[in-house]
């Protein structure tokens, strides 16, 4: 397993739709540094790791309060997918390479931060009862 952290907060997707109506060259320039900043953690945190198998993604959204819906904000996760794909931690991002990703999300005022967990998908047991995969 290999953990990414991101500090604070993404902008969501009500956020993105808001920029693009604006002017769409904004919203590509917004994606842009966003993917940017994520690719100079990526190199911090997971120096030079390169992931060739298919894998599963869980993300740990932790927000400082509860204003935005928890779809609004897991939308980042195509920042955060395109990121790893552009530093070659993974070949794509397609069905062939991320199997599954699991969200779930936490409110903490004072660490706001995306928690990113790669497994590789043949190293994850399913569970003996019932077969699903718990991360």
């Amino acid at each position: 397993m290999h953990t990414l952290v991101i500090p604070g907060t993404l902008p969501g997707l009500n956020d993105y739709i808001r920029t693009e109506r604006g002017h769409k060259h904004q919203a590509a320039k917004l994606k842009k540094r966003i993917e940017n900043n994520i690719g100079w953690l990526i190199k911090q945190q997971l120096q030079g790791i390169k992931i060739t198998e298919p894998v599963i993604i869980s993300y740990f959204w932790v927000e400082p309060n509860r204003l935005r819906d928890k779809d609004n904000i897991a939308w980042a996760k195509k920042f955060i997918q395109d990121a790893f794909v552009r530093a070659e931690v993974l070949e794509g991002d397609s069905w062939k390479h991320i199997i599954s990703f699991k969200d779930e999300f936490a409110v903490d005022k004072t660490n706001p931060r995306i928690e990113i967990r790669i497994h590789i998908a043949k190293e994850v047991q399913p569970c003996d009862f019932c077969g699903q995969v718990v991360i």
